[in-house]
């Protein structure tokens, strides 16, 4: 239930050609005090109800708690969501013995494209892709739900 990530800008649109899927994502947030986070998502058809809990100092590590929930009732949850509903399509791209999941930004958020590797451990290696660019692991202003309230196309 600990969750292990580091992000990442990206530099190019590369990754669309090596990805091996995508799939669009809906999320908002019932909650987004930074202790504990409460998103709602809808992952092409399939509906999940996550529970996030605040990120170590350096951001690599936090309490994850994942549900699936029908596509129904994620769609009546995000009528429940504070305002600021993500819209975004992730790619996942194999990279060595890792999958990073890539998310392309739209609305508010256009332009707005990063990279997530989930590790098993923190001091974890990993092959870096050509088009992964400067590390945000641990700046909340690229935290989904900070995003959410306060979208790229405001900074």
């Amino acid at each position: 239930m600990i969750e292990i990530e580091r992000k990442f800008l990206v530099t190019s649109d590369d990754f669309k050609t090596e990805s091996f899927k995508h799939t669009r994502i809906i999320q908002g947030f019932l909650n987004t005090d930074p202790l504990r986070t409460v998103r709602i998502r809808l992952k092409g058809e399939q509906g999940f109800f996550t529970v996030k809990g605040k990120s170590t100092d350096d951001g690599l590590k936090r309490f994850e708690w994942e549900k699936e929930i029908s596509k129904t009732d994620a769609e009546a949850l995000l009528n429940l969501c504070e305002e600021g509903v993500i819209d975004k399509m992730r790619y996942e791209v194999k990279q060595g013995q890792h999958v990073f999941e890539v998310d392309e930004f739209f609305g508010d958020n256009k332009g707005l494209i990063i990279a997530e590797v989930e590790l098993e451990h923190e001091h974890d290696s990993f092959e870096k892709p050509q088009w992964l660019g400067k590390e945000v692991t641990g700046d909340i202003k690229y935290y989904n739900s900070q995003i959410s309230q306060t979208p790229y196309k405001t900074w």
